[in-house]
């Protein structure tokens, strides 16, 4: 750790020890109460607040969410859609692929195909239709492959 348990990082994006063992712990766990949180990193609960609050008001910390079983809510599918697109329109791809609701994740990328997304479906006619339907009749879509997801890795579950 850098400093005092209160002191604060020099420059904003830098993360001190602490800071970084916050976000790992709420990463892992963003229920976790202020002062489970104190007690795990041996810091004070006034101490642990004002990160938190120092994270959040930084933009480090953008919100909380609920990390679910896909299966167990109905999507026995998974796959990453990879697509290319028109030059210069992937920002008006990115607002028709943001309307799907299948999609759970979406990333611009480097190499041969511009976007890659997470997508969940039902059942392999699920996947079919969102695939055939959805996303190659996108406005600038030129091509698509789509890569079955045989099991997944959870990382973030690991830490626990």
């Amino acid at each position: 750790m850098t400093g005092s348990e209160g002191e604060t990082p020099s420059l904003p994006g830098q993360l001190d020890d602490t800071d970084q063992a916050i976000v790992a712990q709420l990463r892992a766990d963003g229920r976790m109460s202020m002062r489970a949180l104190a007690e795990r990193l041996h810091i004070s609960r006034a101490s642990a607040y004002s990160r938190v609050e120092r994270l959040h008001r930084d933009g480090v910390i953008t919100g909380y969410s609920a990390v679910i079983d896909p299966e167990r809510c109905g999507y026995g599918i998974s796959a990453y859609v990879y697509l290319k697109v028109s030059q210069h329109s992937w920002k008006s791809v990115k607002q028709h692929v943001l309307e799907i609701p299948e999609v759970w994740h979406g990333a611009l990328v480097s190499g041969e195909y511009d976007l890659v997304l997470l997508v969940r479906a039902r059942d392999a006619q699920s996947l079919r239709h969102l695939v055939l339907t959805k996303l190659q009749t996108v406005p600038d879509v030129v091509s698509s492959h789509t890569v079955l997801i045989l099991d997944e890795l959870a990382p973030d579950r690991a830490q626990q």
